[in-house]
């Protein structure tokens, strides 16, 4: 088993043991104070409208999440959002990466094709994980096709093919994330189908005056519903702002590759 596909199953074990734990952690929280909190709640307002006939229950929040498909649905949704921070820090680590300094700064250096080798050693020696980055990738293909052909253009070539890339490899690994996005309001689906079915089930109670079964049934289906695209919208514009983000960096390191390396480069 090479290196790339290492890296692949460890970041995908380490994101499904992150999955793993807040499961433990929600289902602690929810057998432990939220489930027990709504059922008090409810036993309460049935006690009020026993004693006072015509009145409206409240709304409470926990009544609204307690269901399996909310806790599910919330369980996904903190995944999404531990995954979309990770993503965060790894791109503003990544930014970081402009101001390292990996080329010479002062204005009159010259790079020739015979020079593309010992710049590609400082990239060589990098740590694994700033190897990896977008800026370090893209200077070292530019130094390598810069040193292999001698041609400014092919090296600035290369900048943009390498940028675009680049690009679509940091989109692909969303993938984890469009799925967990995608999967919230899915989930509030199943409750309102479930919800509707158990209606549906006492319908025949509620001709004959007994009508718990559909307002619990239709409880189901809508609390599940607003939870679930409730959700949904945040994690949409965390996904927005994650793929923003990801553009600017792919788009700065092409415009640093240009004015700290291309604009450097003389062919003998």
């Amino acid at each position: 088993m090479n290196a790339v596909s290492q890296n692949y199953l460890r970041d995908r074990a380490s994101k499904l043991a992150v999955l793993v734990v807040i499961t433990v952690v929600i289902q602690l929280i929810y057998a432990g104070f939220v489930r027990p909190t709504a059922e008090e709640w409810r036993a309460e307002q049935r006690a009020i409208a026993a004693q006072n006939p015509g009145y409206t229950p409240a709304r409470s929040l926990w009544v609204i999440i307690q269901d399996p498909e909310q806790e599910a649905t919330i369980i996904v949704s903190i995944w999404a959002m531990m995954l979309a921070i990770m993503r965060f820090r790894e791109l503003k680590a990544q930014r970081e990466l402009l101001g390292a300094g990996y080329l010479k700064k002062d204005g009159g250096t010259v790079i020739l094709p015979s020079d593309a080798r010992e710049y590609l050693r400082t990239f060589e020696q990098l740590p694994p994980v700033q190897r990896e980055a977008v800026v370090p990738r893209v200077l070292a293909a530019a130094l390598k096709r810069f040193g292999a052909t001698g041609n400014v253009q092919d090296a600035s070539q290369t900048v943009h093919n390498v940028c675009e890339s680049e690009n679509n490899r940091l989109d692909s690994e969303l993938a984890i994330l469009r799925f967990s996005v995608w999967v919230t309001p899915g989930l509030g689906f199943v409750g309102t189908v479930r919800g509707i079915g158990l209606a549906l089930q006492g319908a025949e109670l509620a001709v004959k005056g007994d009508t718990t079964a559909v307002t619990s049934g239709l409880g189901i289906s809508f609390n599940s519903t607003l939870v679930a695209l409730t959700l949904s919208i945040v994690l949409m514009y965390v996904l927005h702002e994650i793929q923003l983000a990801q553009e600017r960096l792919v788009l700065d390191a092409e415009n640093y590759a240009e004015q700290e390396l291309i604009t450097r480069l003389h062919s003998t």
